[in-house]
């Protein structure tokens, strides 16, 4: 794998996982089914070594490494695809209540871009998720820039994008974090930031899919969201204006 490859990076936020949970495997299938020719059929050592994991389905469903999804990849050096999920700490979620957080990274290139969506929605799907996103992996350092960590001067974020609370400190697990270029919205997500609106949301809804549970994927630009691009920055910047209640800034 070059080491100048860049990555798309999806992550979901779903209830903590509660005894025999088959959401760990769902998810597994579910990203199989959405990128042609993927297995996730190894995991990796301490010395990041792979090791092949013949009864990978048995092995998942048995093993809740950090309360959630153990590490899991493919056998190909040229389209690295991972993925692992972990319960996060209830001090860091609306309500202090543990979550089941799902991270998954896979190339940014044309094949990884055309699965983007699919890959969303199923692992969205199936863990259950509030709420998620895909992003390129250089806009995470923008989004934490965007951040009011309690007792601190308010930040000024870049590209003149708006303040956000951090997630402990929103009303609910169902208020999504941040906008992101693909965005997983829960059916709950969705009815609270007031999404879709025929009227309003009509541009939206051309790149937005309905997902089998209810919920919504929806695409801000038809390329992968890149700051520099005065177009793409611009459909972000409206996107925040029309979900104020994102990242806790206003009632929707």
């Amino acid at each position: 794998m070059a080491a100048t490859q860049e990555f798309l990076r999806l992550a979901v936020y779903a209830p903590a996982l509660v005894g025999d949970d088959g959401r760990p495997l769902a998810i597994v299938h579910g990203m199989e089914r959405a990128v042609p020719g993927l297995r996730l059929g190894w995991t990796a050592s301490e010395k990041e070594d792979l090791i092949t994991l013949p009864h990978r389905d048995e092995w998942v469903a048995s093993n809740r490494t950090d309360g959630g999804l153990p590490f899991l990849c493919n056998d190909d050096e040229n389209h690295v695809v991972t993925v692992a999920g972990w319960e996060s700490p209830g001090r860091f979620a609306p309500g202090s209540r543990p979550r089941f957080e799902v991270h998954a990274d896979w190339p940014l290139d044309e094949a990884g871009i055309a699965a983007a969506v699919d890959v969303l929605e199923a692992v969205g799907d199936s863990a259950r998720a509030f709420w998620g996103r895909v992003n390129p992996g250089g806009v995470a350092l923008t989004i934490a820039q965007q951040f009011h960590h309690s007792g601190d001067e308010p930040p000024v974020p870049p590209y003149g994008l708006p303040v956000l609370k951090l997630p402990e400190a929103l009303r609910s697990d169902d208020i999504p974090h941040y906008l992101a270029w693909l965005n997983y919205w829960s059916a709950a997500a969705a009815q609270a930031i007031g999404f879709p609106d025929p009227a309003r949301d009509a541009e939206l809804l051309k790149r937005a899919r309905r997902t089998a549970s209810g919920g919504w994927v929806v695409q801000l630009t038809a390329a992968p969201l890149d700051l520099d691009n005065p177009a793409h920055l611009d459909a972000l910047k409206r996107a925040y204006d029309r979900f104020p209640a994102i990242g806790g800034r206003a009632a929707p």
